[in-house]
């Protein structure tokens, strides 16, 4: 696999992590431009890889990382604002340099909120969760609040923290949230995000800056093109 990026996320690079905790690794690879060509061209749908040997790990191909990315997904886009990474090519430099370039105000907000009221469904429907119920609750709890948090930040202030400052809150919320079958307190958190979202003065434009993002995919496209 042809990386260009490679780094631990999830509850490790949160700070939310337990004994228990695995961990994760995401990435972004490359590849070769000759398979996007001819009959049959490599589909979005297999433009990702997962780890081997019960790894944990997400690889996105670049493309798909970029229009991931171009839609503000959590999830796909934590791997530019990571402190430190496990591999690291010019041109994964390069796409961290460009990250300011994906924001956009309104898919910001949609992308960290909705996700958020996402994993606020998947508490209150207590079937959603495989092993053991309470761990699953309370961990999902956890990062109910995180990606409110870090989508209220990067929304106001342009930047996406991944590491939270304290994790007892969190963990607090999350134990809080096991004797809940309705799990009020994330509906209320939800409903007190959504009001500071509303009176909130955002940093960030209303549409993403394009144009350098695609001079580099082009520029990766033809330096991998056999």
């Amino acid at each position: 696999m042809n990386l260009l990026l490679e780094g631990v996320v999830g509850s490790t690079a949160y700070g939310l992590n337990t004994p228990e905790s695995d961990i994760d690794y995401t990435g972004i690879y490359v590849e070769p431009t000759a398979r996007f060509l001819g009959l049959h061209p490599l589909s979005r749908e297999k433009a990702t890889k997962t780890g081997k040997d019960g790894a944990d790990a997400t690889y996105h191909e670049v493309g798909k990382a970029l229009y991931l990315m171009s839609t503000c997904n959590p999830t796909a886009s934590e791997i530019l604002w990571l402190d430190d990474y496990l591999h690291m090519t010019e041109f994964g430099e390069e796409l961290v340099s460009l990250r300011s370039n994906f924001l956009a105000a309104q898919r910001v907000r949609n992308a960290f909120f909705g996700y958020a009221v996402s994993q606020f469904h998947r508490l209150v429907e207590r079937g959603g969760f495989k092993g053991s119920l309470d761990k699953r609750r309370e961990k999902h709890s956890r990062h109910t609040m995180r990606v409110l948090w870090q989508g209220f930040e990067l929304y106001t202030t342009g930047m996406l923290p991944i590491r939270v400052p304290d994790p007892a809150p969190f963990f607090e919320f999350g134990q809080r949230i096991v004797s809940e079958p309705d799990a009020a307190s994330a509906k209320a958190l939800i409903a007190e995000y959504e009001a500071k979202f509303d009176s909130a003065k955002t940093v960030l434009l209303s549409e993403p800056n394009e144009a350098p993002i695609e001079d580099f995919l082009q520029r990766v496209r033809r330096a991998h093109l056999d």
